[in-house]
């Protein structure tokens, strides 16, 4: 599931260097000389990747050399004359100055002046462009780490560097470097003797060094109590204190332990166990989680804890190790991998913990056996986690953790538990949909699957989608869109249990309106959750906007205010449509093609609604940016739908031609299965109450009508299932014959038609029935009409004639449409497949059946 890309090895990146470095040098005094693998060690990654590493010379001394993996190239820094044993070292951005911490004596042997008391650490500042001075920083008996801030990418650094200097008697200091540039090239440090130092943090318990995003968390111990502290350097000015957080867990350990400071090859070895196992993580989005595992009480279970600020919660999970050979537990490695963090123990557990979507435990992924192997890694290797790659210090290889596609996918077919396909599928979305022949895979495999009672995989993977899109165009959208169906999730995890509490806000630094890049987003993160209400109240509220529409339809030719609301709907739907590409060349299902008046007026009102909700929360971004962010939404929302009906037609070989009302007796076996894969996409559209491309239901219901018995067909209408709409009602009449089984399926279908359906449709079929709703239509438009234009004359019944009844009413009645005809136009004059003889002849059979005059 989870795998281990190569970035670099050292065996393959850098010792083919050092070898052609040898046999090409003419220089016998060399100092490159191509070492053992034993020998070449990776002490530290610097920003943008750069890998530092030393080995030992031809002549027995110790080199430093750099490895850019932008370009693939090395080059060595320095070389000591003799060998040292080197603890730490961080070079500048320009390559002009290196800062290195060495052992002058280890555990068990004497420094070499034997009689002279000297400090066992020793941390220098070399200027090495060129080689010139060497300056030292700090004489003690701990062990000291060193680390350059390096500014940003598109920020010139001279003349000032900044040294972070971190000794293990808990001190971090800030060393300000001002170099000048003499005889053209020679860059050297300004004024060595007197370097401005800071202290940055004093008896602090842990420290973590974010080099990519040049941060440093610490933590101090307040009553009691384990604080987590955030220092923010910028390229334009020193530091700031940016963020105090009380982690709400009481230090058991007071050993030291330095995170992302390089590998240190002559720390003494400690019980992992004894020490704090924190690490924090950050991403682009505003995400902050900071993860730690509980000391281990037994070996029966498992306990660690994720703390995601941006949410306000800490989710503590607790794994069963009943099913393993717990003699050998080691504690677990925290890995960053974009919106996911995974917790991983060899041979255990791993665990891929969404942050993005933490609200629910389904949306993360729980492996254990062998699903949960990550490869290559060795059970019995140790691994530093990085802020965003993996590090092998032993083999000397680094590595970036992602996710593996194909063994997703196969876990995703064969697993048979709903949290896992949850968590599946919500992966896949986020992390594999870019790619075509993936995201056809997904659709495949969630349409195979039988419809689950507790929740629909065709809605959570449009939700998902949707939700992807979205804040991959804005992030500020994150807490206000849904990204699933379910409310709540009351469903076991195999192998393990968890639990959710919430936490106090973190406290901000005094310059908190100056906030920008991660921490503004870290900021409008933690404000949106403090508004509860725009988490429970999503726009998409089913019954709401069901009687929305439904009012707007009943109203819409009676109330003028009705009307506009009505116009301004479709003035919406128009818009969105206009967006669409409609008549993309990859496409096989005619969608897109005609005007349904139901799914605009639906995605009219998805466009108001959703614009009215996101201005109650980001009116501050503009209605125009609302508008933009509206409207792509929409139209990703129905380019999904055609996307999922595009892909299961292809699967099953249909093309357009098949959707041809007169050769039902040819239906392919095919067409059953992507009927029923169309009758599921709607339930789970219109379950959500989202609108439908138009043509869905037209072409839903034309292979319905090739699919399905008459009884059955009918079944589907009358619950709702199968909508007639007008192009498939003109379709069925123009297409059919009038053989007495389409005469039958004709009558059938179109007595279930809306009446304003029926009536722009009657006149196309030739037939008694068609033609009896022509006259009653017309005379009722008549009399409507002639009431509304002129008040009725009034008539004398002393010229009644013979003919004419007695009875008064049926005479005034006769006398009053005779006058109406003779004043109106013949309707029929335009029309086609109307005889008006024919519908006279109708309406008095009609009039003769109703009386119970038929058979005089």
């Amino acid at each position: 599931m989870l795998e281990l890309k190569p970035l670099f090895d050292i065996e393959e990146d850098v010792a083919p260097w050092l070898l052609n470095c040898r046999l090409t040098s003419l220089d016998e005094e060399d100092e490159s000389t191509s070492p053992s693998r034993k020998e070449l060690q990776i002490v530290n990654v610097e920003k943008n990747g750069n890998i530092l590493y030393t080995w030992k010379g031809m002549k027995g001394n110790t080199c430093i050399g750099i490895y850019d993996p932008h370009n693939k190239q090395n080059q060595l820094l320095y070389a000591f004359d003799r060998e040292v044993p080197l603890i730490s070292c961080s070079v500048n951005t320009e390559r002009t100055l290196l800062a290195v911490s060495i052992l002058q004596f280890t555990r068990g042997s004497l420094p070499v002046e034997t009689f002279r008391p000297v400090s066992r650490c020793l941390t220098l500042l070399i200027e090495i462009h060129p080689v010139n001075n060497t300056k030292v920083l700090k004489a003690v008996d701990s062990h000291v780490r060193v680390q350059f801030i390096h500014p940003a990418a598109n920020t010139r650094a001279f003349p000032e560097n900044h040294l972070l200097v971190v000794s293990e008697d808990r001190c971090i200091e800030h060393v300000h470097i001002r170099v000048v540039v003499e005889e053209g090239c020679r860059v050297v440090v300004q004024n060595p003797d007197r370097l401005h130092k800071t202290i940055v943090a004093e008896d602090f318990l842990w420290a973590q060094c974010d080099t990519q995003e040049q941060r440093l968390f610490y933590i101090v111990e307040k009553e009691n109590n384990a604080v987590l502290m955030c220092v923010q350097f910028y390229p334009d000015r020193n530091y700031e204190m940016q963020l105090s957080f009380p982690l709400g867990l009481s230090l058991t350990s007071t050993k030291l332990r330095l995170v992302n400071f390089g590998f240190n090859h002559f720390q003494e070895e400690e019980e992992s166990l004894e020490l704090l196992n924190l690490q924090v993580f950050t991403n682009h989005a505003g995400a902050m989680s900071v993860c730690y595992s509980h000391p281990v009480q037994n070996k029966q279970e498992f306990t660690y804890s994720i703390i995601l600020l941006h949410c306000g919660w800490r989710k503590t999970f607790t794994v069963s190790l009943e099913a393993f050979d717990c003699d050998c537990i080691t504690e677990p490695t925290f890995i960053n991998i974009g919106y996911y963090i995974a917790v991983y123990m060899p041979g255990y557990f791993l665990h891929l913990i969404n942050t993005q979507l933490p609200n629910l435990a389904c949306h993360s992924l729980f492996l254990s056996g062998k699903d949960a192997k990550v490869k290559p890694w060795n059970d019995q290797c140790y691994m530093l986690s990085l802020s965003d790659s993996v590090l092998d210090c032993q083999l000397g290889r680094m590595y970036k953790a992602d996710l593996n596609p194909q063994s997703l996918l196969l876990f995703m077919r064969g697993t048979k538990l709903d949290c896992h396909q949850l968590a599946a599928l919500h992966c896949a979305v986020f992390y594999l949909q870019n790619n075509s022949e993936t995201e056809t895979q997904i659709i495949h495999w969630m349409c195979g699957l039988p419809v689950s009672g507790s929740f629909d995989l065709i809605q959570e993977f449009i939700l998902g989608t949707l939700y992807r899109k979205a804040i991959s165009e804005t992030n500020t959208i994150d807490k206000l869109l849904p990204y699933t169906s379910l409310i709540n999730w009351d469903g076991e995890i195999p192998g393990i249990t968890y639990s959710t509490e919430k936490i106090s806000q973190p406290a901000f630094g005094e310059k908190i309106q100056n906030l920008q890049g991660f921490w503004q987003e870290l900021n409008r993160n933690m404000e949106s959750m403090k508004n509860l209400e725009s988490l429970h109240n999503p726009w998409h509220n089913n019954s709401s906007l069901r009687k929305i529409k439904a009012q707007l339809f009943s109203n819409m030719k009676v109330d003028e205010r009705v009307n506009k609301h009505f116009r301004n709907t479709l003035e919406n739907a128009k818009k969105v449509l206009s967006k669409v590409d409609k008549c993309s060349s990859e496409q096989v299902v005619p969608l897109f093609q005609e005007e349904d008046c139901h799914q605009m007026v639906l995605t009219g009102l998805m466009v108001e609604k959703l614009k009215e909700y996101l201005l109650n929360y980001l009116h501050y971004i503009g209605r125009k940016k609302i508008d933009l962010i509206v409207n792509n939404y929409v139209v990703n929302l129905l380019g999904c739908i055609r996307q999922i009906v595009d892909k299961i037609w292809k699967k099953h070989g249909l093309k357009s031609h098949i959707l041809c009302l007169s050769s039902r007796e040819t239906v392919n076996p095919a067409e059953f299965i992507v009927f029923h894969m169309m009758t599921r996409v709607l339930e789970a559209v219109e379950g959500l109450s989202l609108p439908l491309p138009p043509g869905y239901r037209t072409i839903h219901i034309v292979l319905g009508v090739r699919c399905l018995p008459l009884h059955t067909l009918l079944h589907y209408i009358d619950l709702g299932m199968l909508h007639p709409t007008e192009q498939f009602i003109t379709r069925l009449l123009e297409e059919l014959d009038n053989s007495k089984t389409n005469e039958s399926i004709k009558f059938s279908i179109a007595t279930r038609v809306p009446e304003t359906v029926g009536q722009k449709i009657c006149h196309l079929w030739d037939h008694p029935i068609s033609s009896s709703c022509v006259a009653r239509n017309y005379v009722e438009t008549l009399l409507k009409n002639h009431c509304t234009q002129q008040k009725s004359k009034h008539f004398s019944l002393r010229d009644k004639t013979p003919l004419e009844s007695d009875f008064l009413p049926l005479t005034y009645l006769a006398r009053f449409l005779t006058e109406v005809e003779d004043q109106a136009l013949n309707p029929f004059e335009d029309q086609e497949n109307v005889d008006a003889k024919f519908v006279e002849v109708a309406a008095l059979k009609q009039t003769l059946t109703i009386l119970g005059l038929e058979d005089e």
